[in-house]
């Protein structure tokens, strides 16, 4: 087996696959990418047996075969190389040679057959979604999923399809994102929840693409395929909370405050927050936005003062500084608003501008009881 590739088209690929790979494998083989090589294509491969990926390398070759390589050892080989072309040849039995302009290296390989097969997905659901928008998903709802492994359901993020829209839900119990586009839409309606880790690959590699997602799903496993990329993951079992029922709907207070001015604020004033529970207090009355923080143990207290607009009757209420800033970063509008109903509800923000035709951002964020 032969081929000749650009060191750094491959590297570059090889890159954004290394993402897949865990530090501790319980296979051996999986410390390796699988190379498969057919007809001027070299299809590369890395896997952790839940999510599979692969890209696929134009090479110069006419050979045909499959091995699988040390990933850290290739890696740390091509990052110390200019572009330039690299011959892979397969040495006797265990070895394959690079030759570069430098010189030659060989490294061990395994045979191609132990490496894990990708899960196929027979007669799945489809959907088309443009990069961007799924890229744009990602990112807006990841941050609020929740890390606790004996809650998988909200480890996740949930994909909801129907003929009117796609919606994106993250929760951890103590904030919530919901994103939908009525502007893309799937021929039949499906949930399912994905795991983070896939989807923080795709949100890395999907940013500056132009190009359309298909993703195909069932029950236990989806598949995205985009340019020259496909990743297949098993989705999380089980039934995601109803979101829906913790979105309260009537909530007369609403506080509309410019979004940049609020989280420098917030990121401020939270320094002198208690460092156990971060808290920080909203005050409104009027056109007046008061926000202050204190943390007792080390007589530390801040208080600030904001111009806004503000409708509904003076209140005070208290909130995790860390959540807050969290969500006001991941919106990109120049104004927000913030409904509330009672000092124990949950707020929700949306931006009020900066959004694209079709597409719709409801944050949810729960109080914390402030002691006075």
């Amino acid at each position: 087996m032969k081929f000749i590739v650009s060191s750094s088209q491959l590297l570059k690929q090889l890159q954004v696959l290394g993402g897949v790979i865990n530090s501790n494998n319980t296979l051996p083989i999986l410390d390796n990418f699988l190379f498969e090589i057919s007809k001027n294509q070299l299809k590369v491969s890395a896997s952790d047996l839940e999510t599979t990926m692969s890209s696929l390398v134009d090479v110069e070759s006419d050979s045909a075969g499959s091995i699988a390589v040390s990933a850290r050892l290739l890696l740390d080989t091509l990052k110390t190389f200019p572009d330039q072309p690299l011959t892979f040849k397969t040495e006797g039995t265990n070895t394959i040679e690079i030759s570069s302009d430098q010189g030659k290296y060989d490294m061990a390989y395994f045979g191609g057959d132990e490496f894990p097969k990708a899960v196929s997905l027979p007669s799945p659901s489809k959907t088309v979604i443009p990069a961007h928008i799924l890229g744009t998903a990602i990112s807006k709802t990841i941050f609020a999923a929740g890390n606790d492994d004996l809650r998988p359901v909200m480890s996740g993020v949930f994909f909801q399809f129907s003929s009117q829209s796609l919606t994106f839900v993250a929760t951890d119990a103590h904030k919530l994102v919901k994103y939908s586009r009525t502007d893309v839409t799937a021929d039949q309606t499906a949930e399912f929840i994905m795991p983070k880790k896939p989807l923080n690959l795709l949100k890395g590699i999907l940013g500056g693409s132009d190009s359309e997602v298909t993703i195909e799903y069932n029950d236990a496993n989806a598949k995205f395929t985009f340019d020259n990329v496909v990743l297949v993951c098993r989705l999380i079992d089980g039934k995601y909370p109803n979101y829906e029922a913790v979105i309260p709907k009537e909530n007369p207070n609403k506080l509309t405050v410019d979004r940049a001015s609020f989280l420098n604020s917030v990121r401020r004033v939270s320094i002198f927050s208690s460092k156990t529970t971060h808290q920080i207090r909203l005050k409104m009355a009027g056109t007046e936005l008061n926000i202050s923080a204190e943390d007792l143990d080390f007589s530390n207290k801040a208080d600030e003062r904001l111009s806004c607009d503000y409708q509904g009757d003076d209140m005070q209420i208290g909130f995790n500084s860390r959540f807050l800033s969290e969500m006001l970063n991941n919106l990109n509008s120049n104004e927000v608003l913030i409904e509330m109903s009672l000092p124990n509800r949950a707020g929700i923000l949306t931006p009020i501008d900066g959004t694209d035709e079709g597409e719709q951002v409801t944050m949810l964020v729960m109080p914390v009881m402030l002691n006075n």
